[in-house]
């Protein structure tokens, strides 16, 4: 089964020509922060890091331990700013950083984007970007003495909490650079931002709804409660579609395509990707796989992009409780379900879905326009040129790859059928071939 592949790279980013300060004093704190993570980029070590990560760890001269802490903070928040530059989010940043070192660098990187975050205005920082930072725990104080306070929270030496922020450092340096999905902290200008994305009371408390009944679905023990619930979900989200694209055609309304980037992880990342593939296609979207980051950049319209984040998020949860139960029970063979088996699994609950969507979201069009009296079929399909026109502009040529066929037929009609029970949304379960 075919699927998007990865957007290209940037070509000419240089990881080694990024700074985050001024020129330093040779042999100061911060000339030795610049050094060793230069020395961690380039793969040349030779001893010198763990030589620097000792000077900054001395604490026999009190003046050079705070000096010290200070540069390696200043590097730390400074480092965020480059990233910023190249598209990042904060909530991305820290889980990426924790994909190439471990749950302690996440949690040094979380504590420099709260830290970061706390130099701007909030006037001046996007709401959705001031989200993401709430969702990290509340920063200890930074500055000179965060070494120290860090080092007493996570059971670390001083030496290892330097060295995991030199680490860090150098994962943040060699970051490709992303799509922008808006304005970097500081930038935000309220009033223009505002009307862009305006969104009126009713359209925020549908998609309260949504969430609502979504989280009821994935929650209860009873199939038929979970897809009447789903079902009522699916409704109002391809309802809210509908009622946005034909607002956006009346004089003096406007629209515009959006991005958003999602957590693809493993395993199974493929499946799971090629899941997405299918979820904002039926919602006339398009997601791009950056495999090597585990993330999927989804491109559309707000409310398509809403309504492809709510129903992915729902859907792998469903797939994954429905993977577990199947995979308890023991195949034709009398073998424990193994990864072949819950590969093919995802694979094929991933195409069925695909199937159910595109057979709701013709449903919903047709009810929408026999109630309404509108074309429909013109105006989405000027919305998905549009999309088709963002997507090339932003990410040019993409290759394109195959996911491998199942090896376990077990596991391919036990996702299938997993994915005829899914709650999406007619109001029965649609049956297999």
């Amino acid at each position: 089964m075919g699927k998007r592949g990865r957007g290209r790279r940037r070509r000419g980013f240089d990881p080694r020509a990024e700074a985050w300060a001024g020129p330093a004093p040779a042999d100061s704190p911060a000339e030795v922060v610049r050094g060793a993570v230069d020395a961690l980029v380039l793969g040349d070590d030779g001893g010198g890091v763990d030589m620097a990560v000792a000077r900054l760890a001395d604490v026999e001269d009190p003046t050079w331990a705070r000096t010290a802490g200070s540069a390696v903070t200043d590097a730390l928040t400074q480092g965020l700013v480059g990233v910023w530059t190249r598209g990042w989010q904060p909530a991305e940043t820290v889980r990426q950083v924790g994909r190439d070192l471990d749950r302690v660098a996440a949690a040094v990187c979380a504590d420099a984007v709260v830290a970061e975050h706390g130099r701007h205005s909030p006037a001046t920082v996007d709401p959705r970007w001031s989200a993401q930072v709430r969702e990290l725990e509340p920063v200890p104080e930074w500055g000179e003495g965060y070494l120290a306070r860090a080092g007493t929270r996570h059971g670390l030496s001083r030496f290892e909490v330097v060295e995991t922020a030199l680490r860090v450092l150098a994962v943040l340096r060699v970051l490709p650079p992303m799509r922008p999905l808006g304005p970097p902290p500081g930038a935000f200008r309220p009033a223009r931002e505002a009307a862009a994305r305006a969104v009126s009371s009713a359209d925020r408390s549908r998609l309260e709804r949504v969430r609502a009944l979504l989280a009821k679905a994935e929650s209860t023990e009873f199939p038929h409660e979970a897809e009447a619930l789903s079902a009522r979900a699916q409704e109002l989200m391809a309802r809210h579609s509908i009622d946005r694209a034909l607002l956006a055609e009346e004089p003096g309304e406007s629209n515009a395509t959006a991005a958003r980037r999602l957590a693809v992880d493993a395993p199974y990342d493929e499946h799971r990707a090629v899941l997405l593939h299918e979820v904002a296609e039926a919602n006339r979207c398009q997601a791009i796989w950056h495999r090597e980051l585990g993330l999927c950049t989804v491109m559309g319209f707000e409310d398509d992009l809403d309504a492809v984040e709510l129903m992915f998020t729902s859907l792998l949860v469903q797939a994954e409780s429905a993977m577990r139960a199947s995979g308890a029970v023991r195949d034709r063979s009398g073998r424990g379900a193994g990864r072949d088996f819950r590969a093919s699994f995802l694979s094929a609950f991933a195409v069925r879905v695909g199937e159910r969507l595109a057979e709701s979201a013709r449903a919903a069009r047709e009810a929408a326009a026999a109630e309404t009296g509108a074309d429909l079929v013109p105006l989405f399909a000027a919305r998905e040129r549009e999309v088709s026109a963002a997507v090339e502009e932003a990410f040019g040529e993409l290759t394109h790859s195959r996911v491998r066929g199942p090896h376990s037929e077990d596991g391919w009609v036990e996702g299938r059928a997993a994915a005829d029970s899914a709650s999406l949304g007619g109001r029965r379960p649609v049956r297999g071939d």
